[in-house]
């Protein structure tokens, strides 16, 4: 029976009911802040942060040996995620850059709150994943997707210490320190409510790429189990996992691409060919890995056929 994590599943509810009262603000209130309504950025963490404690809560039930080191990295998570989402929610109501924000003392105090509740944040995700690593998971496909989405996302949860600490031009006395864009002022042209550069490199990408693999990918194996009794090439087992780990491995290789892509100042919407080049070696070894993977089933039985004895020379003479 599931042991569900309480504060992850608080979190969760918290997050959900957050998540429409700041769409229903979105709708109302008109005001914006850098070019988006104030109320997009709680709304975007709010949403994320449900997904990701649900996630968690799940992850942990499953644990066949319960540890409680990890259940309680479990809570600081809890804990650190809606401080810092209450914080970001508190910022915009007063219509204040929550993030890189040191204009005033109090908005560089909260900003160095949420950057405490962030470090939390990281250390208790990565304590968590390695009590879930310690337990091996229903099946091979199942383990190989909560590895690879735990090794992912902490990936893209560490690929936000990227936007931190002065960019080139910023100094404590202009107010803002670290920026979410590359080679372009931050709050410039954007995609409707997600607000990622279509100018620039923005780094936003690949944390949410990142982090989110930690959703995504442990869907698949369920995903595949279902289809198994309409394609029966999908019923073997190995077969499953051989296409598991080769959606990891070009999940992984798409972070990889994005913040690359990132880091040059190039915007997700406008790649040039080195980008397209790269995204196209991901796609032929997509196509390689399925077709590998298919074709790893379960060896062919060999029928057992009872030996027919070699009559002797004795039994040969007498049958003549």
């Amino acid at each position: 029976m599931l042991r569900w994590h309480r504060p992850l599943m608080v979190s969760t509810g918290l997050m959900s009911v957050l998540a429409v009262v700041t769409a229903v603000a979105l709708v109302l209130d008109d005001r914006t802040l850098d070019g988006l309504s104030v109320w997009a950025k709680p709304l975007k963490f709010a949403v994320s942060l449900a997904i990701y404690s649900f996630t968690w809560a799940w992850l942990l039930s499953l644990q066949r040996r319960e540890r409680r080191w990890g259940r309680r990295a479990g809570t600081v998570l809890a804990v650190a995620g809606v401080a810092e989402v209450a914080l970001i929610t508190f910022q915009a109501a007063r219509g204040h850059r929550s993030h890189f924000n040191a204009t005033t003392p109090l908005d560089g105090i909260l900003f160095g709150v949420m950057g405490m509740m962030i470090i939390g944040l990281m250390v208790a995700n990565i304590v968590a994943a390695v009590a879930v690593l310690l337990d091996r998971q229903a099946d091979g496909p199942s383990t190989w997707a909560v590895r690879l989405g735990l090794a992912i996302s902490t990936l893209g949860l560490a690929s936000g210490g990227l936007m931190l600490g002065p960019q080139p031009g910023q100094s404590v006395d202009g107010g803002v320190i670290g920026a979410h864009t590359v080679a372009a002022p931050d709050g410039g042209p954007g995609l409707p409510l997600l607000g990622w550069s279509t100018v620039a490199g923005d780094l936003r990408v690949p944390h949410f790429v990142g982090m989110h693999a930690l959703q995504l990918l442990p869907l698949l194996p369920l995903v595949l189990a279902a289809l198994s009794s309409r394609f029966p090439v999908l019923a073997p087992e190995r077969v499953r996992q051989g296409l598991t780990v080769t959606a990891g491995l070009v999940y992984a290789g798409v972070f990889g691409l994005v913040l690359w892509q990132a880091e040059r100042g190039q915007s997700l919407i406008h790649p040039d060919g080195l980008t397209l080049a790269a995204a196209g070696v991901l796609v032929l070894l997509a196509i390689a890995g399925v077709v590998v993977s298919t074709r790893a089933r379960a060896p062919r039985q060999v029928p057992m056929t009872t030996p027919v004895p070699t009559p002797t020379p004795a039994a040969a003479e007498a049958a003549r």
